[in-house]
């Protein structure tokens, strides 16, 4: 688990300070290049189920629950090509090109729709035309151990972008002495600042919301105007 290689962190950050809203990270090179590929099933599954998913992060690196939901912050400015290969390019949330709260938000909203043929292992309904739910964040937002966690990132850009880069940091550096690499973390540009507030997509509200922290509230958030919100595939890179 982790990353294999200093190119794809850095090239990792530096595509995540292209986001507007995102946290600038931490890079550290120097680390020798793998020399095989890691075993088959050594990062989790869509597919598996919350006590699979904690289990091999805290036996990775110590992972807490908490880091675990940190580490997802990634699927704000992600899409899905393979659980549904008919409709690659699919996101996770309506904002894909925005490092924000919309992520913890839209996979806590009632699932109601695929956006394709819907017969695919790791994927559970969506919200939202165009937007793709893997069944592994579904539960996670909904597990008794994670649900608090994950509703707390709502509407609290500080905390997304904190707890996403030191997660971030703590698994890049995983079996590796950071007093033998170089810290590069000057050269990755800073992020535009956040550019959307946390919201309903337009066609959904508080009622839609499956709440699964018993402890504190869902917070109030306004719905967009508008018809009801679809989400377009992001473009091949």
């Amino acid at each position: 688990m982790g990353f294999p290689n200093k190119g794809i962190q850095f090239a990792g950050a530096i595509g995540v300070s292209n986001c507007p809203g995102a946290p600038r990270l931490d890079v550290f090179i120097g680390r020798k290049g793998a020399t095989q590929p890691a075993p088959d099933l050594t990062v989790p599954e869509p597919f598996d189920d919350v006590t699979k998913i904690l289990a091999r992060f805290e036996d990775a690196g110590r992972f807490t629950p908490a880091e675990v939901v940190a580490l997802l912050a990634s699927h704000t400015i992600a899409a899905a090509d393979h659980i549904d290969p008919t409709i690659p390019g699919t996101p996770f949330d309506s904002t894909p090109e925005l490092f924000d709260t919309q992520f913890f938000i839209e996979t806590q909203l009632r699932g109601t729709l695929f956006p394709g043929n819907g017969s695919n292992q790791g994927e559970v309904m969506s919200p939202l035309h165009g937007e793709l739910r893997l069944q592994s964040d579904a539960e996670l937002a909904r597990d008794i151990r994670t649900s608090c966690e994950w509703q707390s990132f709502v509407n609290n850009q500080a905390k997304l972008q904190s707890a996403f880069k030191a997660a971030f940091a703590k698994m890049t550096v995983l079996g590796q002495n950071t007093r033998e690499l170089i810290d590069c973390s000057d050269v990755v540009p800073t992020p535009p600042a956040p550019a959307s507030k946390a919201h309903f997509p337009a066609g959904l509200t508080h009622r839609d919301v499956e709440q699964a922290c018993f402890f504190v509230p869902f917070p109030t958030l306004p719905t967009d105007p508008g018809p009801a919100t679809s989400v377009a595939p992001v473009p091949p890179s």
